[in-house]
């Protein structure tokens, strides 16, 4: 099928149409010519206002299944990250059961054939992600596995972290960690600072990530080699660390989720528990260091940390509700919505997350087969039940009207124009 998209801006840094306004025609997902012509097609898509950049890629997300379909499934997930623009999702392996094993890896993304978002898994590196014995690491990467990690829960085991990272250099395979120390932040509901003093809440400290970070680029360092990507930081320290790493020459990585950068502790004045993440919402001196990471190139990329939740787990008491929000479907609103450029956003949803997975980053040319993301900075909608498509909606975003939108999304031979 053709395809016309008319009159959009593209935005890809390495393409000689960059910030050109152009026509791009389509055939089966093929670019057929990028010029000023209008040429007959099966679709013609209105780009006008709009930007065109390759495909965005998450590097984090949850969707539950198999084990809580009820939260989420492969499908309403797959629809979730469509509708916020995304054409790849990297899935935590943090299911029931867990995915650490061939035939779990197979389950994800056997089904990726027929799909236009691509499901791809980040794999667990310990069995039943418990921090003990490893999985077959070489036959999860040979199944398709992109990376490995114990997702949500950070590897404690400074034995099992070096071996892993000396491990995955066989293959040149990246080893992903949220730093978190579990007895520092043990039984915290929130930031550790004044505002948890005031709601008397125990707080989660910042050193409780940044120790992890300061460990686990030791073990990188001792491991001669190896690939450590960190996942969700929160931290103005966790920040200065990586930056000095990568100038000290540590092949290492990390990413934010969105949501960081919108909220900060005063907002869990209202015991609101959809305000309730981990790393929790720090303070506002942390958001800024955040912005100077991503704008200086220290934070490789953006990701949803996509967590979904029924209402059981989530309208409860503070202290016994779950920590997490649903979050693709918001990526691009809340990076505007941070003061984020858009070249700075297709950097950090589209070159960064590839070059973490050492994937090819290809560029918008005529003969190209790649996926694409059509997206209006100019957007205004609202996040509600009749636009959202994940099955939660624990965000605090939900009911707001939002800035910013993405429009079609092509990939995998498909189009489609989202509304």
């Amino acid at each position: 099928m053709r395809v016309l998209i008319k009159s959009v801006e593209i935005r890809d840094a390495g393409s000689k149409y960059n910030k050109q306004v152009k026509n791009v025609l389509l055939d089966n997902g093929v670019i057929v010519s990028i010029d000023d012509n209008e040429a007959e097609a099966d679709q013609v898509i209105d780009g006008q206002g709009m930007l065109l950049s390759q495909g965005w890629f998450d590097l984090r997300a949850n969707f539950n299944d198999p084990g809580l379909e009820f939260k989420e499934d492969l499908e309403s997930g797959a629809n979730a990250a469509k509708a916020g623009g995304f054409t790849d999702v990297l899935l935590l392996p943090n299911t029931e059961p867990v995915i650490d094993s061939k035939n779990e890896v197979n389950y994800v993304t056997s089904r990726n054939r027929s799909r236009l978002t691509q499901l791809h898994v980040a794999a667990a590196v310990t069995k039943g992600a418990k921090g003990e014995d490893f999985t077959d690491i070489v036959d999860l990467h040979h199944q398709g596995a992109l990376a490995f990690t114990d997702g949500e829960k950070p590897l404690y085991n400074s034995d099992i972290l070096l071996k892993a990272l000396q491990y995955l250099q066989k293959f040149d395979g990246v080893l992903m960690n949220r730093p978190s120390d579990k007895y520092l932040s043990m039984f915290g509901q929130m930031h550790e600072g004044h505002q948890s003093t005031m709601l008397g809440m125990k707080g989660i400290p910042s050193m409780a990530e940044e120790l992890m970070v300061i460990r686990d680029l030791k073990l990188l360092e001792y491991a001669g080699g190896g690939k450590l990507h960190f996942s969700n930081l929160s931290t103005k320290e966790s920040v200065d660390l990586i930056r000095k790493a990568k100038k000290d020459g540590l092949n290492v990585t990390c990413d934010i989720a969105s949501h960081q950068l919108l909220f900060d502790d005063s907002q869990l004045v209202g015991f609101d528990t959809n305000y309730k993440v981990d790393p929790p919402f720090r303070s506002t001196e942390d958001i800024e260091a955040l912005k100077v990471g991503l704008k200086d190139g220290t934070i490789d990329a953006v990701v949803s940390s996509h967590t979904p939740h029924d209402q059981e787990c989530k309208q409860l008491e503070f202290d016994l509700a779950d920590f997490g929000v649903i979050g693709l479907q918001t990526v691009y609103s809340s990076l505007k919505q941070a003061g984020l450029d858009d070249d700075l956003i297709v950097e950090k949803l589209v070159e960064g997350p590839r070059r973490v997975l050492g994937l090819e980053n290809m560029t918008i040319e005529e003969g190209k087969k790649l996926s694409l993301t059509l997206f209006d900075p100019e957007a205004n909608w609202t996040f509600d039940a009749s636009t959202n498509k994940s099955k939660a909606n624990n965000s605090p975003l939900f009911g707001k009207e939002l800035k910013g939108r993405a429009k079609a999304v092509v990939n995998n031979g498909q189009v489609e124009e989202l509304y």
